[in-house]
């Protein structure tokens, strides 16, 4: 038969209502399949309202089947004296478990490691649903991922209870049959309640597990699975977005906690003056999302217009009451918006600046003004690097370094005076974004505008990168500030906690250099980052590389890349990310050639050697003491494809360079299956030693191909 409990108490945390239901199924059913009352396959389906918590199990046993145990009980030298009599320290461990001296014939001796030991076979009866159930519900209720505890008394006034919302009722049903069990101060039944206002009737008797859901629908007005109520408000409000030819804003979390807000949906459509659309779309879509749980509607070019929709709880036969109800709620907020938009425009972002200076970014770091300062002179720095990088860095026509330059410290200076706004004061998620209309309003140059704005991207795993030459150069520098201030200062990322999110930034950095292949090298904007701190930290740049590397390879394995692949990439710290993605392509295309695991394997023992080699290694070959046929053979190989791969190296053709090195198979083989390479002779010795550190050259300028071995 099947099996359903529910908990059933006052309103939930809406954030954590998810989490809360997935759990109190997830645990209960883990713990009957673990005491063998349900079997491992057995379907679960979990239910979560704002008021209940409740699981399905398929297939519950009434019992448990008895299990055979076989129970160690000491070594047979400690259990028996020489004449295999019971010792006393026998007796004493067969009468904790409940046996008396008559069962010492029964017991097995058994090898354990290099001795015996008694082993006592016995029959643990398998628990009853009413045990088995009550553990279960004790574990799933000490496990549940509460974010915050409340003290509540029962009806007693002395017994307090402890949990995230007083509880109001249990269900516990076994097919048609109650389960006796406790939570909470309350006992097991059959009856719970349906919607506040909507239920045909306010206490529900389920009839039996499988009925449960059916009659909360029918009976009780509520949809108690919280993935089909998330489906129906979904549902609802395409429909309702629909009607009107417009979309309704995306955004997975507040759909979550609207869920978690309603029992049965009824999405209502409602608008709200035009006059309102003056203010950047940000701030109202905000506004409208975290205030009031709605959800703005855009047009077709995702533009906000005046139209949104609500999720209510209630559906009554004539809804303006509850339309013109949250249009008159949302009015004063978006006022407030408007407000605050009008007055932050009447003090210009230069103004602000003296008041950055006011700001503490850090207690050991300075004011938010000091903060600014250093990111304009960082980014100074990788203009510069930028101008003068190896590979051309293509700007704008209108954008040379020189002017690049400009737009980056003024873009640098200005970036964090919207802190001092009353719209980011009100809404600190509107940061930088708010920074970027205030500027357009300014009439600044507009790719300032733009890097003021996206100065923080990319905030979030998936988020876009900055649009513009200046932006990308202002973003790596405000990260490259906080990663080396912070870790100058001891501040590094512990465990699972990160409070100032430095992984991100460091994946925000890597993806600004890999994504958009700048010419710039990590170990070099670590250094240009350090000096503009002065006196205030110690050098972070061995440890903020080795951070980086490690964000890089768990970066590279969570798009696809193989752990080989990476090793072998990385090994070599390729200082310019940009060439990585390029690097592994080449690795993962030689990989697959039939030469590549036998070459990979003589790239090792190739190292392997080297790495004994006691001093300097030679590193000029004489022909003359080339005596073997397979060591000239090698050579003359490596004379004829090391200029190939060299040249395709250079031109960053890093899989043909691989590729070219296939040729060597035969050569370098016929090698190791004919030359001694630890000759006795010093000079032949000492010539082998070199031909072989000239082809670990040329085989390992991509990355280390002994890490496919």
């Amino acid at each position: 038969m099947n099996l359903l409990v529910e908990l059933f108490v006052e309103e939930l945390p809406p954030k954590a209502l998810r989490k809360l239901g997935e759990s109190f199924a997830a645990v209960l059913a883990d713990s009957l399949k673990a005491q063998g009352l349900a079997g491992a396959d057995a379907a679960v389906t979990s239910f979560a309202s704002p008021r209940r918590l409740g699981v399905h199990v398929a297939g519950v046993a009434a019992k448990a089947t008895d299990k055979a145990v076989q129970q160690k009980l000491m070594p047979v030298a400690v259990a028996l004296t020489a004449d295999g009599q019971a010792t006393p320290a026998l007796l004493k461990k067969l009468a904790s478990i409940g046996a008396g001296p008559e069962v010492v014939p029964q017991l097995k001796r058994l090898p354990d490691g290099k001795a015996e030991a008694l082993f006592w076979d016995s029959m643990v009866a398998g628990a009853t649903l009413a045990q088995g159930l009550q553990k279960a519900l004790d574990e799933t209720l000490a496990k549940l991922p509460i974010p915050k505890v409340m003290t509540y008394q029962l009806a007693d006034g002395w017994t307090d209870v402890k949990f995230v919302r007083p509880g109001h009722g249990l269900v516990a049903l076994h097919g048609s049959e109650v389960v006796p069990v406790q939570a909470l101060g309350l006992t097991s039944g059959r009856t719970t309640s349906g919607h506040r206002f909507e239920a045909a009737q306010a206490t529900v008797s389920i009839e039996s597990a499988d009925s449960y859901a059916t009659q909360l629908r029918d009976q009780g007005a509520v949809i108690a699975s919280f993935a089909e109520r998330r489906a129906e408000i979904s549902r609802q409000l395409k429909g309702a977005a629909d009607a009107l030819s417009l979309t309704p804003i995306d955004d997975a979390d507040l759909l979550d906690e609207v869920t978690a807000l309603v029992e049965r949906p009824n999405v209502l459509t409602c608008a709200f003056e035009a006059e309102f659309l003056a203010v950047p779309q940000e701030c109202l879509i905000l506004t409208m999302k975290a205030n009031q749980k709605y959800f703005p509607l855009l047009d077709s070019h995702g533009k906000l217009t005046r139209h949104f929709l609500v999720v209510s709880n209630i559906a009554p036969a004539d809804a303006s009451a509850v339309t013109q109800g949250n249009e008159r709620v949302v009015r004063p907020r978006l006022a407030d918006a408007k407000f605050f938009f009008d007055q932050d425009r009447k003090k210009k972002l230069e103004d602000r600046l003296p008041g950055l200076a006011k700001v503490v970014y850090h207690g050991k770091l300075g004011s938010q003004g000091e903060r600014a300062e250093r990111v304009r002179a960082i980014g100074h720095a990788i203009v510069n690097q930028l101008s003068m990088a190896t590979l051309p860095y293509t700007v704008d026509a209108d954008d040379e370094f020189k002017v690049l330059d400009s737009k980056v410290k003024q873009a640098a200076q200005l970036a964090k005076c919207d802190l001092l706004t009353d719209m980011v004061g009100e809404f600190p998620e509107l940061q930088g974004i708010m920074g970027g209309y205030y500027a357009r309003h300014e009439g600044l140059r507009d790719g300032v505008a733009i890097a003021i704005e996206d100065h923080y991207k990319p905030r979030f795993a998936g988020d876009a990168l900055p649009r513009n030459h200046t932006g990308t150069v202002v973003a790596l520098a405000d990260k490259l500030e906080t990663l080396v201030g912070l870790f100058g200062i001891g501040q590094l990322p512990t465990g699972d906690k990160d409070p100032f999110a430095l992984r991100r930034h460091a994946l925000g950095v890597i993806r600004i250099l890999v994504e958009k292949n700048l010419p710039l090298e990590l170990p070099a904007l670590i250094a240009a980052a350090v000096p503009p701190f002065g006196e205030l930290i110690e050098n972070p740049s061995a440890a903020l590389l080795t951070f980086f590397a490690d964000r890089l390879a768990v970066n590279l394995r969570d798009q696809g890349y193989s752990a080989q692949e990476v090793d072998a990439v990385l090994a070599l710290n390729p200082a310019r990310l940009g060439d990585v993605p390029r690097r592994l392509e080449a690795v993962r295309a030689f990989a697959a050639l039939p030469e590549a695991a036998s070459l990979a394997a003589a790239n090792k023992r190739v190292g392997n050697i080297l790495k004994k080699v006691e001093g300097e290694l030679p590193t000029t070959i004489s022909l003359d003491l080339l005596k073997e046929a397979a060591e000239q053979a090698l050579a003359a190989a490596l004379n004829t494809v090391q200029p190939d791969a060299d040249r395709l190296f250079e031109q960053h053709d890093y899989t043909g360079s691989l590729q070219t090195l296939a040729a060597l198979k035969a050569p370098v083989d016929a090698f190791f299956d004919d030359v001694m390479v630890n000759a006795e002779d010093p000079a032949l010795r000492a010539n082998r030693l070199a031909l072989l550190g000239q082809l670990h050259a040329a085989m390992n300028r991509v990355a280390d191909l002994s890490r496919l071995a």
